[in-house]
C-alpha cells in the first residue's frame, strides 16, 4: 500500500477520527484508524464500536491496499509537519511517512485492516434530508440539558420523534430541567419510531456540521446514520423509555416578565461568584419594573444586582440553579427573553421574545 496526499487534508480527517476513537491503548486495534487506498481516493474509517466515522480524500501515486495505524501518534506526526505533500507507504508491518518538504522519516506499527470492525450500514431508501442549519440548531437547543447520571441511561441522550402533524421534535431532560424544540422545515419526514440519540454523536455533529447544505438522516432498529459533505457517521441508539415530556410542560402560566438577555447574562455572571458551590442557588426577586439577582456564600460574601425588566405583578422571589439559567440563555437567539411562571415553587419557562419553536423549562429550588 502506498499513496501521496496533502498533509492538511489528511490531518483534518485524522483529527476527526481521533474524536471518535475512545481507546488510547497503542496495542488495541480500537485505537487505530483504518486507511484504504484505491484508485485516487483514500478511505478513512474510525470507530469506538458505538460511533462510526467514514470519509475519503483525494490521493495520488497509489498502490492499492489497506492498513490500520495508531491514530493518536499519526495525529501528532501530522500536526508537527509543515504544509505540503506527505508520502505514506506500508513496509513490512510498518507505515513509513515521509514529508516532501523535510528530510524526515517516521515509522508507525500497523495492524491488518482485515481485523478492523465493520461499520453498520443503512439502506439508501432509508435516508431523508433536512437543512443542516436547522438540525444543528435543534442540537444546540437541547444538547446541554441531557442527564449525565448513568443510572438513568435512558436520559443520557436527546429524544427525537415525529409529531402527529409531521414536525421533527427533539427533547432533553436531566430531571430538573427540560429543553424542547420543534422544527417544521424538515420537509416530508418518513415515519420512524421515537429514538434516543447519544450525546457523543450529537456533539460531533454539532462541531463538524456547517450551516450550509443538507443533512441526510437514516434510522434503523438500533442505529442512526448521518451523512453530510463527504462524511458518513453512525451511532448506536440508546435503548429504554424516555420520560413522558408532555406531562412536564406547564400549562396556563399567566404570570411573566421580560428582560434583556445580555443584561441578565452579565448580572448572572457577576452574582454567581458567590453562589454555594454544591447548590449553585441564585435568588431572583421580582417587583414592578425590577429584577434583583442575588447570592450568598456562607461566611465568605454575597452579591446583589438589579436590572430592569418588564413586570407588573406582585412581589415574588424564587431560587434557581444559576447554571440552569445561564446555559439556556447562551443559546436563546433573541435580544429579549421572557420568563413565564405560575408560583415560585413550580416550574418556570424561558422563551425567546417573540416566541419561537423552542423553550426551556427549569424547576425552582427551595428558598430556605
Amino acid at each position: 500500500m502506498k499513496f501521496t496526499c496533502d498533509k492538511t487534508s489528511l490531518l483534518r480527517e485524522i483529527s476527526f477520527a481521533q474524536e471518535i476513537i475512545a481507546s488510547k491503548n497503542a496495542l488495541s486495534i480500537m485505537s487505530n484508524v483504518y486507511l484504504e487506498a484505491t484508485d485516487s481516493r483514500l478511505l478513512i474509517r474510525a470507530t469506538d464500536v458505538k460511533v462510526g466515522f467514514e470519509t475519503s480524500i483525494p490521493v495520488s501515486d497509489v498502490v492499492p491496499g489497506a492498513m490500520t495505524v495508531f491514530c493518536d501518534k499519526l495525529t501528532g506526526i501530522l500536526s508537527s509537519l509543515p504544509e505540503g505533500d506527505i508520502g505514506i507507504e506500508q513496509d513490512q508491518g510498518r507505515a513509513v511517512l515521509r514529508p516532501a518538504s523535510k528530510k524526515a522519516r517516521f515509522q508507525l506499527k500497523t495492524l491488518s485492516g482485515e481485523k478492523y470492525p465493520e461499520l453498520p450500514r443503512a439502506e439508501e431508501q432509508s435516508y431523508f434530508e433536512m437543512p443542516a442549519k436547522e438540525f444543528r440548531r435543534m442540537v444546540v437547543q437541547t444538547l446541554f440539558s441531557v442527564s449525565t447520571d448513568e443510572t438513568r441511561y435512558f436520559m443520557n441522550g436527546v429524544f427525537m420523534e415525529k409529531s402527529p402533524e409531521g414536525s421533527l421534535i427533539m427533547v432533553s431532560t436531566d430531571g430538573r430541567r427540560l429543553a424542547f424544540i420543534k422544527n417544521e422545515s424538515a420537509g416530508s419526514l418518513p415515519d420512524f419510531k421515537p429514538v434516543i440519540i447519544p450525546t457523543k454523536v450529537l456533539g460531533i455533529i454539532n462541531k463538524r456540521l456547517s450551516d450550509e447544505g443538507m443533512l441526510g438522516i437514516a434510522i434503523t432498529e438500533k442505529n442512526i446514520f448521518f451523512r453530510f459533505n463527504a462524511y458518513q457517521i453512525s451511532s448506536v441508539l440508546i435503548e429504554g423509555q424516555f420520560p413522558n415530556y408532555q406531562k412536564v410542560i406547564p400549562q396556563n402560566q399567566k404570570t411573566k416578565f421580560s428582560a434583556k438577555k445580555e443584561d441578565m447574562m452579565e448580572a448572572l455572571k457577576r452574582v454567581s461568584i458567590f453562589v454555594e458551590q454544591k447548590s449553585n442557588r441564585t435568588f431572583f426577586s421580582l417587583s414592578v419594573g425590577s429584577l434583583i439577582l442575588s447570592s450568598e456564600e456562607t461566611e465568605i460574601g454575597a452579591a446583589r444586582e438589579e436590572i430592569a425588566c418588564d413586570y407588573e405583578g406582585e412581589d415574588t422571589t424564587f431560587a434557581l440553579n444559576y447554571r440552569y439559567i445561564e446555559e439556556p440563555l447562551r443559546v436563546l437567539d433573541s435580544e429579549t427573553i421572557t420568563v413565564e411562571f405560575s408560583e415560585p415553587s413550580r416550574a418556570i419557562t424561558l422563551r425567546p421574545e417573540p416566541a419561537s419553536d423552542y423553550f426551556h423549562i427549569v424547576m425552582p429550588m427551595q428558598i430556605d
